[in-house]
C-alpha cells in the first residue's frame, strides 16, 4: 500500500446533542465531495483558529448554532481521494449550545440515536466513530466483574473475556493481547492496559475501546498525556475514588470518554 504523504488538513467536526440524548447529523450539501452524504456538522481550521474557535463559526455558518463550550473526543486521520485531514471531533453537551437546526446552505439535517441510525449514506470516515457512540459515557462496576451503564437504545454491559463465555457481549481482555484474535467475536474488544507501550499496542491491535487502569501517579500522568495528544478511539480511565478525586476533571477536560470509580484498583504512589 502506497503511504500517502499529502499534507494534513485540519478539520473539526461537533457531536451536538440533545436533552434526549439524541446527536445531530447533517447531509454535505451541493457542490461538495461527498455531496449529499450524511456526516457531523463541522468544517476545515482556518489559519489563526482553534479548534474550537473553528467549530463555533462552522455551526454558525451552516446550521445557525451558537455553540458555547466544548470538549474534544477522538481524532481521525483520513484519506479521501480529494484530501488527507486530520479530523478532531469535540462533544457539545446540551445547555452548551443555543439555537436550533437552520438549513443554510440547503443541506438536511437530522437527530440520531447511537446504534440506531436511520440516514444513510455516511461518510466513509464516520464508519468506526457511530460505534463508538454506543458506549456510554457515565460507567459503573469494577474491571475484575465487569462494567455496565446506558446508552440511548438501553443497557450496556462489558464482561471480563471468558474463552468459553458468551460470545454476544463486549468483552474486556487483559494484557495478553493474544486474547483480542479470540475476543474478537463479541459486540466490541475493550483492551487493558496500565502503561504507555500498551496503550500503544493496544491501538495497533485494533481494539474498539481502551481502557487505562491507573494505579498511582506516574499512571496517571502518562493517561493525561495520551489524551493530550489526541485518541483515535474512546478512552476508559478507571482508578479508586482517591485518584478520581484528584484527576478525574482533568482526564474528562482532556477527553476521556468515562471515568470508572473502581475501589478494587490498589493505589501505589511511585
Amino acid at each position: 500500500m502506497t503511504r500517502d504523504t499529502r499534507p494534513l488538513i485540519r478539520v473539526v467536526a461537533g457531536i451536538l446533542l440533545n436533552r434526549d440524548g439524541d446527536y445531530l447529523l447533517s447531509s454535505r450539501p451541493e457542490g461538495k465531495p461527498y455531496a449529499g452524504y450524511w456526516e457531523f456538522a463541522g468544517g476545515k481550521v482556518e489559519a489563526g483558529e482553534t479548534d474550537f474557535q473553528a467549530l463555533r463559526r462552522e455551526f454558525e455558518e451552516e446550521l445557525g448554532i451558537r455553540i458555547l463550550a466544548a470538549t474534544p473526543w477522538l481524532t481521525k486521520i483520513h484519506s479521501y481521494e480529494h484530501a488527507r485531514v486530520c479530523l478532531k471531533f469535540l462533544w457539545v453537551n446540551p445547555g452548551q449550545w443555543t439555537g436550533g437546526p437552520q438549513s443554510r446552505e440547503g443541506q438536511e439535517w437530522s437527530w440520531q440515536k447511537a446504534g440506531d441510525f436511520t440516514v444513510a449514506p455516511m461518510l466513509p470516515a464516520n464508519g468506526a466513530l457511530l460505534r463508538s457512540l454506543s458506549v456510554p459515557r457515565r460507567l459503573y462496576g469494577s474491571l475484575k466483574t465487569g462494567l455496565y451503564g446506558e446508552n440511548s437504545m438501553g443497557a450496556y454491559r462489558v464482561v471480563p473475556f471468558d474463552p468459553a463465555g458468551t460470545r454476544d457481549a463486549n468483552v474486556l481482555v487483559g494484557a495478553d493481547w493474544r486474547q483480542t484474535e479470540t475476543a474478537g467475536t463479541g459486540q466490541s474488544v475493550w483492551a487493558e492496559v496500565e502503561t504507555q507501550t500498551q496503550w500503544c499496542q493496544a491501538q495497533e491491535k485494533g481494539a474498539d475501546v481502551i481502557v487505562w487502569r491507573v494505579c498511582n501517579d506516574v499512571q496517571a500522568q502518562e493517561a493525561a498525556e495520551a489524551l493530550r495528544q489526541g485518541v483515535s478511539v474512546p478512552l476508559v480511565l478507571a482508578a479508586n475514588g482517591q485518584t478520581v478525586a484528584r484527576y478525574g476533571k482533568l482526564w474528562l477536560g482532556l477527553g476521556a470518554h468515562a471515568v470508572v470509580r473502581d475501589e478494587t484498583i490498589g493505589e501505589n504512589h511511585e
